[in-house]
């Protein structure tokens, strides 16, 4: 049997490295890359738009980001919003302006592919539409329109970032969409329909800001990875909610794992040298949707309020269980998955003993995979293996040997169950509260 080569040091430069989230998201990407953004000249993101929130503290700031790379938060570093994501035009130009008023340089950095999607406003109300006549079978969503804009997207409808510098084009694609989108709104919700000039002239403001930044993202990457560049990939949410692997319906609407970076980048996967994972310590989701280790009791309310688990972009109170080994192994297996950067470690000081799942029982029988039909996970019974907390604050720990013994015997449980060996250990929400596992 071929052994599978150690994976590179989270804290070494490699030209082309991954990152994506490994559970339903909020895992705390937007640290981790961040924290390997030291080393790269370039952060790109594949997919989805102002759904996901990256949050990141520095010398005293806290910077939630939702459509910009964290990259950005680094002088030196160039940012690239792919062909895959759906960008508002509103909430992206809010971001710069709050990035701008922190004193960084923001737009001369950043390089947006003509093939990005846009959100309009139709879409965000068509959104909230849908939700609300859904009633107790609502996905849960953000309401930022993102489901609408991808589905514009793949009945080829949707409005482009290329198309704003052809004006006939333009007026042409918002009066077809105003159009259709306005019956709706009229004969089936019952609401106010939009308006296609205003549409128009706030997309004609759009464009003349952002002008400078339209860039055929594809041939840049590839150029400067010729050139000796180091490339970050920045995913957003997480595998469980990717629209062909997550837990459909309850997903969001791009595929969040490693595929989509080929789709939504123009980069083969082969060209990668390494995929980290980013994983919380415990399990957390926000929406609706089975979450089979959920704890819907007092110990999960003290996950919640330590972890201050609470939405980036709609600070909705997100739902907190156990570390889900069967989770974290399935998006190893999908994403290739080498090295995993685990976070939050310091939110299980307190406790007495860490249960972790590493298995189901359904319908009787005991399964370690996760199974691929996800209708079966709202019936399922998880688990448990009972491992000892370790009783003591983690803040101020730098080395791996400097953690307290039941606490690496928690993370070398993690390795084992997953597969992927571990790289990098948050136990606080600072740059400087990192182990690097060397």
């Amino acid at each position: 049997m071929r052994k599978k080569p150690l994976p590179a040091l989270l804290s070494a430069p490699v030209p082309l490295r991954a990152v994506l989230g490994t559970q339903w998201g909020d895992e705390g990407k937007g640290k981790v890359v961040d924290l390997l953004g030291e080393n790269v000249d370039i952060v790109a993101r594949y997919q989805g738009g102002a759904n996901a929130g990256h949050t990141v503290e520095f010398d005293g700031d806290k910077f939630i980001l939702h459509l910009i790379p964290t990259g950005i938060l680094r002088p030196h570093i160039h940012c690239v919003l792919g062909n895959g994501m759906v960008i508002h035009p509103d909430s992206f130009l809010k971001e710069v302006a709050v990035l701008e008023k922190k004193g960084l340089e923001v737009l001369s950095r950043l390089h947006i592919s003509p093939g990005a999607h846009l959100i309009l406003d139709y879409h965000q109300q068509l959104e909230k539409c849908c939700e609300e006549s859904a009633g107790d079978e609502r996905i849960g969503t953000t309401g930022r329109g993102i489901g609408p804009a991808y589905a514009d997207k793949a009945s080829r409808v949707g409005i482009r970032v290329g198309d704003l510098f052809h004006e006939r084009i333009l007026k042409t694609r918002v009066r077809e969409n105003t159009v259709i989108k306005n019956r709706w709104f009229k004969s089936v919700y019952q609401q106010n329909e939009v308006s296609e000039q205003s549409i128009l002239n706030a997309l004609q403001s759009f464009r003349d800001r952002i002008g400078p930044c339209v860039d055929d993202t594809t041939w840049f990457l590839h150029q400067s990875l010729q050139s000796g560049k180091n490339i970050l990939i920045e995913s957003a949410q997480g595998t469980l909610l990717d629209i062909d692997f997550g837990t459909y319906p309850f997903v969001t609407s791009s595929n969040t794992t490693l595929g989509g970076m080929a789709t939504g980048l123009g980069f083969g996967i082969r060209k990668l040298n390494q995929v980290v994972g980013v994983v919380k310590a415990y399990t957390t989701r926000v929406g609706n949707g089975p979450f089979p280790t959920e704890l819907i009791d007092d110990t999960g309310e003290r996950l919640r309020k330590t972890g201050e688990e609470y939405g980036a972009t709609t600070g909705r109170p997100r739902r907190c269980g156990w570390f889900d080994a069967l989770v974290a192994r399935y998006s190893v297996m999908l994403n290739g998955i080498d090295s995993l950067a685990v976070t939050k470690m310091d939110v299980l000081d307190d406790l007495d003993e860490i249960p972790v799942c590493i298995a189901y029982r359904i319908h009787g029988r005991e399964v370690t995979r996760f199974p691929a039909d996800v209708n079966l996970l709202p019936d399922v019974e998880p688990v448990y293996e009972i491992l000892p907390g370790w009783k003591r604050s983690l803040l101020g720990i730098t080395k791996w040997n400097q953690l307290p013994h039941p606490a690496r015997r928690y993370l070398k449980r993690i390795e084992e169950l997953t597969g992927a060996t571990i790289g990098l250990v948050s136990v606080g929400p600072s740059r400087k509260a990192t182990i690097w596992v060397e």
